[in-house]
Protein backbone atom coordinates (compact mmCIF):
# COMPACT_ATOMS: atom_id res chain seq x y z
CA UNK A 1 0.00 0.00 0.00
CA UNK A 2 1.13 3.31 -0.71
CA UNK A 3 2.30 6.00 1.81
CA UNK A 4 0.63 8.92 0.61
CA UNK A 5 -2.66 9.51 -1.53
CA UNK A 6 -2.24 9.05 -5.20
CA UNK A 7 -2.99 11.34 -8.00
CA UNK A 8 -6.15 9.96 -8.30
CA UNK A 9 -7.38 8.89 -4.98
CA UNK A 10 -7.34 12.68 -3.76
CA UNK A 11 -9.05 14.14 -7.19
CA UNK A 12 -11.73 11.07 -6.71
CA UNK A 13 -12.11 12.82 -3.40
CA UNK A 14 -11.84 16.14 -3.59
CA UNK A 15 -14.86 15.89 -7.10
CA UNK A 16 -16.89 13.29 -4.14
CA UNK A 17 -16.57 15.85 -1.70
CA UNK A 18 -17.19 18.58 -3.79
CA UNK A 19 -20.31 17.08 -5.10
CA UNK A 20 -21.98 15.88 -1.81
CA UNK A 21 -21.36 19.63 -0.38
CA UNK A 22 -23.08 20.67 -3.30
CA UNK A 23 -25.71 18.68 -3.17
CA UNK A 24 -26.16 19.74 0.82
CA UNK A 25 -26.15 23.01 -0.70
CA UNK A 26 -29.21 22.74 -2.57
CA UNK A 27 -31.06 20.27 -0.36
CA UNK A 28 -30.90 23.34 2.44
CA UNK A 29 -31.42 26.29 -0.23
CA UNK A 30 -34.46 24.34 -1.61
CA UNK A 31 -35.50 23.46 2.33
CA UNK A 32 -35.40 27.08 2.81
CA UNK A 33 -37.48 28.38 -0.10
CA UNK A 34 -40.07 25.04 0.93
CA UNK A 35 -40.54 26.69 4.40
CA UNK A 36 -40.62 30.47 3.60
CA UNK A 37 -43.37 29.59 0.78
CA UNK A 38 -45.43 26.81 2.56
CA UNK A 39 -44.75 27.69 6.53
CA UNK A 40 -43.58 30.82 7.72
CA UNK A 41 -45.73 33.22 5.47
CA UNK A 42 -49.45 34.21 5.69
CA UNK A 43 -49.86 34.06 1.82
CA UNK A 44 -53.64 34.10 2.15
CA UNK A 45 -53.51 37.52 4.06
CA UNK A 46 -51.38 39.28 2.07
CA UNK A 47 -54.15 41.28 0.77
CA UNK A 48 -54.13 44.50 -1.56
CA UNK A 49 -53.62 46.61 1.47
CA UNK A 50 -50.62 44.99 2.74
CA UNK A 51 -48.90 45.34 -0.41
CA UNK A 52 -49.51 48.45 -0.57
CA UNK A 53 -48.78 49.61 2.75
CA UNK A 54 -45.12 47.55 2.02
CA UNK A 55 -44.90 49.76 -0.91
CA UNK A 56 -45.33 52.43 1.37
CA UNK A 57 -42.58 50.93 3.87
CA UNK A 58 -40.48 51.00 0.65
CA UNK A 59 -41.21 54.63 -0.50
CA UNK A 60 -40.39 56.33 2.62
CA UNK A 61 -37.16 54.23 3.59
CA UNK A 62 -38.13 52.61 6.40
CA UNK A 63 -35.46 50.47 6.59
CA UNK A 64 -32.77 52.75 6.54
CA UNK A 65 -33.40 53.44 10.44
CA UNK A 66 -35.65 50.39 11.27
CA UNK A 67 -35.09 46.75 10.96
CA UNK A 68 -38.37 44.15 10.06
CA UNK A 69 -37.65 40.78 11.17
CA UNK A 70 -34.14 41.45 11.73
CA UNK A 71 -33.52 43.10 8.49
CA UNK A 72 -32.35 46.96 8.19
CA UNK A 73 -30.86 48.98 10.11
CA UNK A 74 -30.51 49.36 13.65
CA UNK A 75 -30.82 52.77 14.55
CA UNK A 76 -34.75 53.13 15.59
CA UNK A 77 -36.64 49.64 17.10
CA UNK A 78 -37.54 46.59 15.38
CA UNK A 79 -41.01 46.65 13.55
CA UNK A 80 -41.71 43.21 13.37
CA UNK A 81 -43.37 43.16 16.57
CA UNK A 82 -44.73 46.32 16.89
CA UNK A 83 -48.32 45.01 16.50
CA UNK A 84 -47.67 43.10 19.28
CA UNK A 85 -46.42 45.71 21.64
CA UNK A 86 -49.35 47.71 20.76
CA UNK A 87 -51.48 44.78 21.90
CA UNK A 88 -52.53 43.71 18.69
CA UNK A 89 -53.73 40.72 19.47
CA UNK A 90 -55.54 41.83 22.38
CA UNK A 91 -57.23 44.97 21.01
CA UNK A 92 -56.94 45.42 17.31
CA UNK A 93 -58.33 49.10 17.13
CA UNK A 94 -56.23 50.39 20.21
CA UNK A 95 -53.62 49.29 18.35
CA UNK A 96 -54.34 50.53 15.25
CA UNK A 97 -55.19 54.10 16.78
CA UNK A 98 -52.00 53.56 18.82
CA UNK A 99 -49.47 53.10 15.80
CA UNK A 100 -51.13 55.42 13.90
CA UNK A 101 -50.98 58.40 16.66
CA UNK A 102 -47.65 57.54 17.18
CA UNK A 103 -46.38 57.93 14.23
CA UNK A 104 -48.64 61.13 13.50
CA UNK A 105 -46.65 62.55 16.77
CA UNK A 106 -42.99 62.41 15.40
CA UNK A 107 -40.84 63.98 15.99
CA UNK A 108 -41.38 63.79 19.47
CA UNK A 109 -38.29 66.69 20.36
CA UNK A 110 -37.16 65.14 22.89
CA UNK A 111 -33.56 66.67 23.49
CA UNK A 112 -30.75 63.83 23.46
CA UNK A 113 -33.16 61.23 21.42
CA UNK A 114 -33.32 60.17 18.35
CA UNK A 115 -35.73 61.91 16.13
CA UNK A 116 -38.37 60.34 13.64
CA UNK A 117 -39.16 62.44 10.91
CA UNK A 118 -42.37 63.63 10.35
CA UNK A 119 -44.45 62.09 7.39
CA UNK A 120 -47.47 63.03 5.77
CA UNK A 121 -49.35 59.86 5.27
CA UNK A 122 -52.52 59.77 4.11
CA UNK A 123 -55.56 57.94 5.60
CA UNK A 124 -55.45 55.25 3.65
CA UNK A 125 -51.02 55.14 3.11
CA UNK A 126 -51.43 54.45 7.04
CA UNK A 127 -53.94 51.62 7.35
CA UNK A 128 -51.87 50.14 5.00
CA UNK A 129 -48.67 50.55 6.81
CA UNK A 130 -50.30 49.39 9.77
CA UNK A 131 -51.58 46.57 7.61
CA UNK A 132 -48.03 45.82 6.70
CA UNK A 133 -47.11 45.30 10.23
CA UNK A 134 -49.92 43.62 11.51
CA UNK A 135 -49.34 40.77 8.76
CA UNK A 136 -45.63 40.75 9.91
CA UNK A 137 -46.25 39.74 13.31
CA UNK A 138 -48.31 37.09 12.02
CA UNK A 139 -44.88 35.63 10.34
CA UNK A 140 -43.53 32.84 12.04
CA UNK A 141 -40.33 34.14 12.93
CA UNK A 142 -39.07 31.21 14.86
CA UNK A 143 -39.00 33.59 18.33
CA UNK A 144 -37.19 36.45 16.70
CA UNK A 145 -37.09 39.46 18.31
CA UNK A 146 -35.72 37.21 20.95
CA UNK A 147 -37.07 39.93 23.62
CA UNK A 148 -40.81 41.93 23.40
CA UNK A 149 -39.12 45.46 22.97
CA UNK A 150 -37.66 44.41 19.56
Amino acid sequence: MAEGLTKSAARNIFYGGSLFFFLLFAALTAHSHWYMVNVSTDSEGLTDSVKHGKEVWEKNMCINCHSILGEGAYFAPELGNVWERYGGHENAEAARNGIAAWIRAQPLGVPGRRQMPAYDFSEEEMQSLIDFLEWTDGIDTQDWPPNSAG
